[in-house]
């Protein structure tokens, strides 16, 4: 039996042994069997996977949405763009400059009274004064009656016609208080009875009433004048009226009663400064 010595202590011992008999050192071990490793391969999705279509219908949605907001929202300003559109391609409106302009001087027909002489005043040319403001457009067929109306108190200065109504009459002022069977104040010619009246209303109360009812009669237009003595009648149809207005400043009056002529556009009715008179009172 072949022998083989013990490499821990050095006795002899049989081949065929496991382990020292001296000193117990193994002599033969087993080796360990080697496991081949398994790599297994990674496993690849093939084809699209299914919440890829979920994800997709999804945004399919929200696009289609926003599309639907956004045409929506721009709906009203493409509205605004026709109608800009349509009106930018409409025929301007007349301007002013195009429009037959008429300018006058109405004398007043206020006439001298005895007993109130005063020296003439001198005579003052009427100013213009460009006021910027915003042009409307004007019916082409009817007018628009601009009045400008001043006077010039006992002092001489010239002064707005504020706060007054003047009116466009289908007769003359004389004619209709004549029609109405009104006796004039003594003295006085029907219409500076009828301005003696304004000025005295609780003398004269009964000739003030009754000469303004026969005047609200033959009315067609009317305008109030503002602090700058201005007023506007619109939308007058073109044709002949009278001018009728009247105005009193401390105990004196002016008055207006002049034929005008309307025309189709702008017109401007300057009523020239008239000095204030006072009527003859009786009594």
């Amino acid at each position: 039996m072949p022998l083989i010595n013990c490499p821990e202590c050095g006795h002899d011992i049989s081949d065929s042994a496991v382990a020292c008999p001296s000193c117990g050192r193994p002599v033969k071990t087993e080796p360990l069997p080697v496991r081949p490793t398994v790599v297994r391969p990674e496993r690849r999705p093939e084809g699209i996977p299914p919440w890829a279509f979920v994800a997709i219908g999804v945004a399919a949605v929200l696009v289609l949405f926003f599309m639907y907001a956004m045409m929506s929202r721009d709906d009203d300003p493409a509205n605004t763009n026709l109608r800009v559109a349509v009106n930018t391609s409409a025929p301007p409106a007349r301007s002013s400059t195009d429009l037959d302009n008429e300018v006058r001087s109405l004398p007043s027909d206020v006439s001298s009274i005895p007993d109130t002489s005063s020296a003439p005043p001198a005579e003052m040319p009427p100013s213009e004064t460009t006021i910027p403001g915003s042009q409307t457009a004007v019916n082409q067929d009817r007018g628009v009656v601009r009045i400008e109306a001043r006077v010039i108190a006992e002092n001489g200065t010239p002064t707005a016609v504020r706060n007054e109504r003047f009116y466009l009459l289908e007769k003359d002022l004389e004619q209709i208080l004549r029609e109405a069977e009104l006796r004039p104040i003594e003295g006085n010619s029907l219409s500076n009875s009828l301005a003696l009246a304004v000025l005295d209303p609780s003398r004269y109360g009964e000739f003030h009433s009754s000469a303004m009812n026969a005047i609200n009669k033959h009315i067609e237009y009317s305008g109030t004048t503002d602090s700058s003595g201005k007023a506007d009648m619109n939308n007058v149809e073109p044709g002949n009226y009278y001018l009728f207005g009247i105005t009193k400043t401390g105990g004196g009056f002016a008055l207006w009663s002049s034929p005008v002529s309307v025309r189709a556009g702008e017109n401007i009715l300057k009523l020239s400064p008239e000095r204030v008179q006072s009527p003859s009172r009786t009594g």
